[in-house]
């Protein structure tokens, strides 16, 4: 049933020639580079509780879903069917296993986080994020590179984890002394979970003679993912210890200082991975990146931003 819906969806985009596809790939593009930026920007500028909730679900959501992922190996629809084919270059995008689908994961907690945290506020925008969180998902789909499977439960993992941190921030609202433990559960977890990815068993199904998914290329983004699991606890510890900072605001022209630092960010996604692993190696290249995009969103920035309103007041 799954692949004949992406095989139906699949005649769809050739009847009419591919013309929403370059739409599709932005919308999945987007998801999985740029979309961060925006609860980063709500930390900085806006309100830091609100930004660091959703910014803590996304990196939760996303280290489940490696470790779901890495666990489950399942393989993508062209490689289950030969009769799928996906649309333009999402055959080259579209890494590692099937289920669940990373691009709907980050999709989905971003855009849900943003609509959780203004749904009182800005029913329509709410709404907005809403249905972009869909058509995130949607377009997994209509490019042919996951089943339906794969972004239902992208959704459910990004929905549980905005649950838990829902939690997790509520409790320590009332426990705020508590946090230092949650922090050294966090990164203890995060390693574990690196040695679990590394040294779990993969298959390694072979098809005349070559290697159908090599798990060692696989690995890379768990890699990644999983160590916003063990630097979030470092930075949200010395923030909060030593740099405690209050967020621009967007009424004045401090803002603009939140946005001058989006700029590194941009650079960061566009060229340090590549950097990072031709030193490194994939594996460490990958984890070292999301260390220090971490670092930077949330504490290093801030450090600077509450030295720029300490020079201000001078």
């Amino acid at each position: 049933m799954d692949i004949q819906y992406l095989l139906l969806l699949q005649e769809f985009r050739e009847s009419i020639n591919d013309f929403l596809t370059p739409f599709m790939e932005q919308i999945s593009l987007f998801a999985i580079t740029y979309l961060v930026l925006i609860p980063v920007f709500v930390y900085w500028a806006i309100d830091k509780k609100k930004g660091l909730y959703i910014y803590v679900s996304y990196c939760l959501c996303c280290a489940i879903n490696a470790i779901v992922k890495l666990t489950a190996c399942i393989y993508r629809p062209w490689i289950r069917d030969p009769r799928v084919v996906p649309a333009g270059d999402a055959i080259h995008t579209a890494t590692g296993y099937s289920f669940p689908s990373g691009h709907t994961t980050k999709g989905g907690i971003v855009y849900g986080g943003l609509a959780v945290t203004t749904w009182k506020k800005s029913r329509i925008f709410a709404i907005i994020c809403i249905i972009a969180m869909l058509l995130t998902g949607f377009s997994r789909n209509y490019l042919g590179v996951h089943t339906p499977q794969d972004v239902i439960v992208a959704l459910t993992e990004a929905a549980l984890a905005l649950f838990l941190a829902a939690k997790l921030f509520a409790y320590l609202g009332k426990h705020p002394e508590k946090e230092n433990i949650f922090l050294i559960a966090s990164f203890i977890i995060g390693w574990l979970g690196i040695l679990y990815i590394t040294f779990k068993p993969y298959p390694m199904d072979y098809v005349d003679g070559k290697l159908l998914v090599d798990p060692q290329k696989m690995m890379n983004d768990g890699y990644g993912d999983i160590s916003m699991l063990i630097s979030y606890p470092v930075a949200r510890f010395i923030e909060k210890t030593w740099i405690k900072f209050k967020p621009t605001g967007i009424k004045n022209i401090r803002v603009i200082v939140s946005i001058i630092g989006l700029v590194p960010l941009w650079f960061m996604i566009n060229y340090l991975q590549a950097q990072l692993d031709g030193l490194l190696g994939s594996h460490w290249g990958h984890f070292s990146y999301r260390v220090i995009f971490v670092l930077y969103c949330v504490a290093v920035y801030p450090l600077i931003i509450k030295l720029f309103g300490k020079r201000e007041k001078a």
